[in-house]
């Protein structure tokens, strides 16, 4: 059996965590250009208190940090239509394919990683800065793009970027035992999906919203981005 791989034309890392200075927040911050992807969800690193059961205020105190990627489905449709991979639908599996990065900071245990659908396009940026969040630009937290809030249904704006959720879509989740493994997980559903005529703003990778909304902090998941010099991660 053949496998051909298809690299993200566009990554990015978005986040609500506070600046140095834990009073604001990084919100309007970019990473497009960074060479590191990074997932990660803090609680009690300010004054704000953190109940040990899940709670509202918990998910609301939060700092979060996102990954989004796109990959080139119209790329995999001609492919499919000029006879490059077998067209018969379903008869190909896709992987999504994340090398971890490794680093010296803390690494969680035990934990899984939602993989959603995007539903709205989002420009990757320029920024480097994943340290101070000094780079403004989009996207970002609150914005897909110069011009474009993220949004749920209808006008509401939808802070950390927006997402289709299931069972209208289809959703999944990678479980991380040791905290260092790679990512190599099947989304062949979602990408059928896109095949099937679901418009494709590409992949969210984040913690579950039951993380979020927990006491424990889980601190931090990193994989090598596109820009990465490592070509083969």
């Amino acid at each position: 059996m053949g496998i051909k791989k298809y690299y993200a034309t566009k990554d990015n890392t978005i986040t609500n965590a506070f600046r140095e200075n834990l009073t604001t927040r990084g919100t309007g911050s970019n990473m497009g250009a960074a060479d590191i992807l990074e997932a990660f969800v803090i609680h009690g690193q300010t004054t704000a208190s953190v109940s040990s059961t899940p709670s509202a205020d918990n998910a609301i105190n939060a700092e979060q940090s996102r990954i989004i990627l796109q990959f080139p489905i119209s790329n995999i449709s001609s492919d499919m239509s000029s006879g490059i991979l077998p067209s018969s639908s379903g008869s190909i599996k896709f992987y999504l394919n994340m090398y971890n990065a490794p680093h010296g900071n803390t690494v969680p245990l035990s934990y899984s990683l939602d993989v959603v659908m995007l539903s709205q396009s989002w420009s990757e940026g320029r920024g480097l800065d994943m340290n101070n969040y000094t780079d403004i630009g989009f996207s970002n937290w609150d914005s897909g793009s110069n011009s474009t809030r993220w949004q749920s249904k209808g006008p509401v704006a939808q802070p950390g970027g927006s997402y289709l959720s299931s069972p209208q879509y289809p959703t999944s989740s990678v479980f991380f035992e040791t905290g260092l493994e790679n990512i190599e997980h099947d989304v062949s559903e979602l990408v059928y999906s896109w095949l099937n005529g679901t418009s494709n703003n590409g992949f969210m990778i984040k913690f579950p919203d039951a993380s979020v909304s927990g006491s424990d902090t889980l601190y931090t998941k990193m994989f090598f981005a596109r820009s990465s010099e490592f070509y083969n991660y």
